[in-house]
């Protein structure tokens, strides 16, 4: 399941970009940015999707954009992406980068809202369904997915079967590393499908979707806001591809709005 419709290099990082690191529980480096502001409405971490990072086109404007609303942002390159070490589990494991992310949160700067695109939507579903990891963190406002499988089900295209041939076979994961730069773990747990992680959700859920995604059906989407047992909020973007681009910022936009202004959340 491809997270970016292509990888982007590095650039020339703005000033208000500081580049910095992270360490996950099971000792994991990770390569982070961090967008700070002198009194930030909350902190806003963004879980790229797979093949992306931090330094993508699509992520730094996504990034750029959340930080120009009154967030700070920490976004970082998921493991076995990017500058980061270790293997990526496609969702599994990366679940300990989100954690290690929300830790960076600076003590005053409010809440946390958690964004992931694709791979990353399952990511900060994990963690925050994961409460024994959340119980000594700051306080999670909400989740936004992007792009969001609801079931562990690709589409029967070429895509498809292409997203599958690289993730789930050893040639696979050779292309994936020589051609993609993301280096797979050649064994994985394949953990309850994010749509059971929903039902457990005790803070409210955005989901965002593009119509014209050809990896993951919209119906995935409906399915998640579906199964969300509390407040919850569906934008489903015409035009808009599969993961982050500038058909999706405006519907990310309004979601974080939705989930940082106390003005309730009906379902």
């Amino acid at each position: 399941m491809l997270g970016a419709r292509a990888r982007a290099g590095l650039h020339h990082y703005p000033g208000r970009v500081t580049v910095t690191s992270l360490t996950t529980v099971d000792g994991i480096a990770l390569a982070a940015h961090a967008r700070r502001r002198d009194r930030p409405r909350a902190t806003v971490v963004v879980a790229h999707g797979f093949s992306a990072s931090a330094a993508h086109t699509d992520v730094e404007a996504l990034a750029d954009a959340v930080h120009g609303r009154g967030f700070d942002v920490i976004s970082y390159d998921a493991r076995g992406h990017g500058e980061s070490g270790g293997r990526c589990t496609l969702g599994d494991l990366e679940r300990y980068d989100v954690a290690a992310a929300v830790a960076a949160a600076r003590p005053g700067s409010g809440p946390v809202v958690l964004v992931g695109v694709s791979m990353g939507a399952i990511a900060v579903l994990r963690h925050a369904t994961d409460h024994p990891a959340r119980a000594h963190g700051p306080a999670l406002a909400g989740v936004v997915t992007v792009s969001s499988p609801a079931r562990w089900k690709l589409p029967r295209n070429a895509r498809g079967l292409l997203s599958a041939g690289i993730t789930s076979t050893p040639p696979g994961r050779v292309f994936a590393a020589r051609r993609l730069g993301v280096r797979l773990a050649a064994h994985r747990t394949r953990r309850a499908p994010p749509i059971e992680l929903v039902r457990a959700l005790d803070v409210p859920l955005a989901v965002v979707h593009g119509l014209d995604d050809p990896f993951i059906p919209a119906g995935d989407a409906r399915a998640l806001y579906d199964a969300a047992p509390g407040a919850r909020r569906l934008d489903l973007v015409p035009g808009a591809w599969h993961a982050s681009g500038p058909g999706t910022v405006p519907a990310v936009l309004g979601a974080l709005e939705w989930i940082v202004t106390p003005v309730g959340h009906p379902g």
